[in-house]
């Protein structure tokens, strides 16, 4: 077919309402390509995992990437030594032993998978390891996953000279049980509501981040709580900013800038959640 037709064929195609209708299998297979990864892991997936809730999954090497540059924007540290965070967490086979065992001794083993993945969790180990908080407060603890990656970058942190603790909270009372020795040492977990026990806190937060109940109202009432107790360079990290736009909104109100990192899970068909940052100007 000589050009000239082709450019004919693509005029009728794109001009005319019965070429309209000719083009939608090719729109419809489009469309479908960018899901079809996800939907076809689907039932390996289903066959393969054990989880229900909290999937857990390794981040996309081009997103880890991102992540690592995401982090910088927040905290100001060079690219290289945020890297190396990242690197860090992910080569830590104690930390892997330590949770894998744990979850296998659990009554929950049933639901959690036998292999450690942490997402985007990597990304609260290296805003521990940068911003060397003194108090880091965590809602919503579920296994206690989040919270062992946080007490292990504190670990890290205590070995450089930088001493520092964790408190989770979770209305759950069985929240929270893969927080063990070692990593207890540097971590609690309290058990009841989130709010009532932020209230509690006397001590300035340094780094929170907020993993609770997900509905936009109580996420707001969580933020409020800790307005006054948050220290002058406090970094707060939301868990559902791809939801909501209530961290972004508190930090409009709060003088604080706010940026959106968002995950893209390796070989899962979870689109992923991200992470939302509230942080002082410079």
């Amino acid at each position: 077919m000589s050009n000239r037709s082709v450019q004919a064929v693509k005029r009728f195609l794109k001009r005319s309402r019965t070429g309209r209708l000719l083009l939608v299998p090719y729109r419809l297979k489009l469309a479908l390509s960018y899901y079809y990864r996800p939907l076809v892991s689907i039932l390996p997936w289903c066959v393969r995992s054990r989880e229900f809730t909290n999937f857990t999954y390794d981040l996309d090497p081009l997103n880890k990437a991102y992540l690592a540059s995401f982090i910088v924007a927040v905290t100001g540290c060079d690219l290289q030594t945020i890297q190396g965070y990242l690197d860090e967490i992910e080569r830590d086979e104690r930390l892997r032993t330590h949770v894998a065992t744990l979850t296998q001794a659990s009554d929950e083993r049933t639901v959690a998978d036998r292999e450690v993945r942490f997402g985007r969790r990597i990304g609260w180990y290296a805003f521990v390891r940068a911003l060397k908080p003194r108090l880091v407060v965590e809602t919503g603890v579920d296994k206690g996953l989040g919270s062992c990656v946080l007490a292990a970058a504190l670990m890290k942190n205590a070995a450089d000279g930088f001493e520092g603790r964790h408190v989770g909270i979770d209305i759950n009372p069985a929240a929270g049980y893969l927080l063990r020795d070692p990593y207890d040492k540097y971590g609690t977990v309290l058990h009841g509501d989130s709010v009532a026990a932020l209230s509690r806190i006397a001590e300035p937060i340094d780094l929170f981040i907020q993993d609770s109940d997900h509905s936009a109202d109580y996420e707001m009432r969580e933020y409020e709580t800790i307005r006054a107790k948050l220290a002058s360079a406090a970094v707060l990290l939301g868990d559902n900013a791809h939801g909501t736009r209530q961290l972004f909104d508190f930090a409009a109100n709060t003088g604080r800038n706010f940026l959106f990192f968002k995950e893209q899970p390796k070989d899962h068909w979870y689109p992923g959640g991200g992470i939302g940052a509230a942080f002082p100007k410079r």
